[in-house]
């Protein structure tokens, strides 16, 4: 997703910086104190801009980055990242859910079975999966396909 925001703000590194991040805390380099301290960072980068695909596309980097700070922020960095596949393609119907698909079968069998322990959506009032902006509209249509598609695979 970071072409989507990175061809509307071509130098603002945040979004980059927050994927980085989360990789680097995947390999063990970062704590997740300081991790959770630095996770609104991509986030803000949203901020201002008006093409809805970089804005998704922020906000996913920014989830991603959060994952530190709770694991089921994953899910919502692959909700944003359907929505930004949606808006950069408006004509094709199924990009989202096509980003969605793709999202399943990259997923390493490690990435798979840890999000399979993650609540379902909206079953637990606390945290990302609870009643805040990932449970409502296209995101919550989105990660309820994801934990649909984790069930079947």
């Amino acid at each position: 997703m970071l072409p989507l925001f990175e061809r509307v703000a071509p130098g603002d590194p945040r979004a980059r910086d927050a994927i980085a991040r989360a990789r680097a805390f995947f390999r063990g380099e970062l704590d997740a104190a300081g991790e959770i301290r630095r996770r609104f960072v991509a986030g803000r980068a949203a901020a201002g801009l008006s093409d809805a695909a970089a804005v998704a596309a922020a906000r996913s980097a920014a989830q991603a980055a959060g994952v530190a700070h709770m694991g089921a922020h994953a899910l919502g960095a692959a909700a944003y990242a359907a929505r930004a596949a949606g808006s950069a393609a408006p004509d094709d119907p199924d990009a989202a859910a096509d980003e969605i698909r793709w999202q399943i079968t990259a997923l390493t069998a490690e990435t798979r079975a840890a999000l399979r322990r993650l609540p379902p959506l909206g079953e637990n009032t606390a945290g990302p999966l609870g009643g805040g902006l990932l449970a409502r509209g296209d995101l919550a249509a989105h990660i309820r396909l994801i934990q649909a598609a984790l069930v079947k695979v």
